[in-house]
């Protein structure tokens, strides 16, 4: 399981330096795609081969479902985390995402979350009125539908 959130930054070469506590799941290999809000997702290979299954069997659902799977595997690569814990990020992604000098490097459970800074406050951060509202956030039930 990933959680926290850090700040980085690319390096020259267009590299993010992975925290020392997310390193521990990867032994040098990962799997970087495009993801939901507009962020990339970093993969262990056993999470990346569960979603690869997922989307295998909704393609027999409907084209639209064969669409988004074409879409996932076409914006997914596999990549290599150096010694240093560096990350580099192909291009085509960086530009998905929006990313040009700094990276949020955020834990989300099975996954790991790169964000540009103004779409994570943009996209994310106002949920986190949700923390600060006097509703019981215990027994609110989870609301996933972006509304």
């Amino acid at each position: 399981m990933f959680f926290g959130r850090y700040e980085h930054s690319l390096d020259a070469k267009g590299r993010v330096v992975l925290p020392a506590r997310f390193r521990l799941s990867f032994d040098s290999q990962a799997y970087l795609t495009q993801y939901l809000d507009g962020c990339l997702a970093l993969w262990t290979p056993e999470e990346f081969g569960k979603r690869l299954a997922e989307y295998s069997q909704a393609q027999a659902r409907s084209s639209a479902d064969r669409n988004l799977a074409r879409v996932w595997a076409a914006g997914s690569q596999e990549v290599e985390i150096d010694r240093q814990g560096r990350l580099a990020l192909p291009q085509h992604l960086k530009e998905f995402a929006q990313l040009d000098r700094n990276v949020l490097v955020v834990g989300a459970m099975e996954r790991i979350e790169l964000w540009d800074p103004t779409q994570w406050e943009a996209r994310v951060r106002p949920a986190e009125l949700n923390l600060t509202d006097p509703v019981d956030v215990a027994s609110a039930p989870l609301d996933d539908s972006g509304s």
